[in-house]
């Protein structure tokens, strides 16, 4: 049974749970319950998790995260919630939905499946430092410098790096490297319970570009696949000036689509 009044928030790379309390807030304040897991090893305070992060991080691959998802899902009983992801938790969300798990999807800023690719310059600038497979299994953590240019570009360097310190985790290469393999493919001919894309303008790492052919490789014609890019955002769309706006036009379209 579908019980769409309940949201789980799926969080992207270089982060965890901490970057969904605003969020879950104001979707608790509308009468939802909401549920913000972390990936594994994820969980903890981010400044304390750069100081030290756990090593078997750097063994999780995406199909790790997804499976850890499905499993949280399965663990809320006979429930089929609402998913909301944000970079690489839009592409888990979209792999969620895949596998029959929610009820309703939307990613934000989603990070592109197997086989969809972008050739833009931010993209590779943004991306390359966390996949360079000349660093094996390393931990990758980002320097304030490369998180201003590829998540933060709409901001100013003051308000990059005091988001920096708030939100940024250690993170496995291997989860973003295995999303180009087997772990990322989505069956884009099957049907799907309906989609919401969400896109941000001036993004570096994720460019709108690339959503929209994420958005266009579904192929099934009775299945709601629909997008909407905001104007002047950044990657950091979710924690950004107006993240309400964007919060609020993803409620009010899970209202129109609820009973789809």
């Amino acid at each position: 049974m579908a019980n769409l009044k309940v949201i789980v928030f799926v969080h992207g790379l270089h982060e965890n749970a901490e970057s969904w309390k605003l969020w879950k807030l104001f979707f608790e304040n509308l009468g939802y319950v909401c549920y913000t897991p972390d990936y594994p090893f994820h969980d903890g305070e981010p400044y304390t998790l750069r100081q030290k992060p756990n090593k078997d991080l750097a063994k999780i691959k995406l199909s790790d995260v997804v499976d850890h998802y499905a499993k949280f899902i399965e663990s809320l009983g006979n429930v089929m919630p609402i998913l909301i992801g944000h970079s690489m938790g839009g592409l888990i969300v979209q792999k969620l939905i895949q596998s029959d798990k929610g009820a309703l999807g939307v990613c934000i800023t989603s990070a592109s499946p197997k086989g969809v690719l972008s050739f833009k310059w931010s993209f590779i600038k943004s991306n390359f430092g966390v996949v360079n497979p000349f660093k094996g299994n390393s931990l990758y953590c980002g320097t304030k410098k490369w998180f201003h240019y590829a998540i933060c570009n709409t901001l100013t360097s003051q308000e990059s790096d005091e988001m920096y310190e708030k939100v940024v985790v250690p993170e496995s290469r291997n989860i973003p490297r295995s999303s180009r393999f087997k772990d990322g493919i989505i069956d884009f001919n099957r049907p799907h319970k309906p989609l919401l894309f969400i896109s941000a303008e001036k993004d570096h790492i994720i460019p709108i570009s690339l959503n929209i052919k994420n958005v266009k490789a579904y192929k099934d014609k009775e299945s709601v696949t629909d997008f909407k890019a905001f104007k002047g955002r950044s990657h950091s769309i979710c924690v950004q000036n107006g993240w309400e706006e964007v919060a609020q036009y993803i409620e009010n379209w899970l209202t129109k689509n609820i009973s789809r």
